[in-house]
């Protein structure tokens, strides 16, 4: 699959390298693909992964992740002339009050997307590494289309996460206060290496 990532962080960083080494092609949409970390991270990358502009990165995937920090976020979703039905996965954390979800924002500016809130609740350095002993993180995921969720549920299957659909995209406030739990827990009271998982209770036969 062609994935087109708006960001070049440790989230869209951490994702991209996830996927080009199980064989994705991975573009970058960056402000400068010359510059020196970003040239970094695609020598980390491998030969599936290289760099561009967020308009080469949108035209090139058939999923984009959104993964910058939410005070550029409108700018650079309105940079882009159309969506033209893309699967848009919302990996933004907005840590501030808001009437709705950031992902329910994401989805007006980016008008004509088919936008997945995921890939919000954990640490991205555990995208590459998901599994926590003998349990897999869960991957919360919500949308309003089912063909773009499957599509978002199997790339977070890939990489090792059990996803969890979590229904529409009315949904995504209580995945991003899910992010707001973590980040508490990580820096006061556990350290970053956590995650949350579903369990499900096995029936009795």
């Amino acid at each position: 699959m062609n994935i087109g990532i708006i960001g070049a962080g440790s989230v869209g960083g951490g994702l991209g390298k996830a996927w080009a080494a199980r064989g994705h092609r991975v573009l970058f949409g960056v402000r400068d693909p010359h510059k020196d970390s970003v040239l970094a991270l695609l020598a980390e990358a491998g030969p599936n992964a290289a760099a561009g502009s967020v308009a080469d990165a949108v035209a090139f995937g058939e999923v984009i992740v959104l993964a910058v920090g939410w005070g550029v976020v409108e700018d650079v979703l309105m940079s882009v002339s159309s969506w033209d039905g893309k699967v848009l996965i919302d990996a933004t954390n907005r840590f501030e009050q808001a009437q709705r979800s950031a992902a329910e924002d994401v989805a007006v500016l980016a008008a004509g997307a088919r936008v997945v809130k995921a890939f919000n609740t954990i640490g991205a350095e555990h995208f590459a590494a998901p599994q926590f002993g003998p349990v897999a993180a869960s991957m919360f995921i919500c949308g309003d289309d089912p063909a773009a969720l499957s599509a978002v549920a199997e790339l977070a299957a890939e990489l090792g996460f059990d996803p969890v659909d979590c229904g529409p995209l009315s949904n995504a406030m209580m995945l991003e206060a899910m992010a707001w739990l973590w980040v508490y827990l990580a820096r006061a009271k556990t350290g970053r290496d956590i995650a949350f998982a579903l369990l499900r209770r096995q029936s009795a036969r």
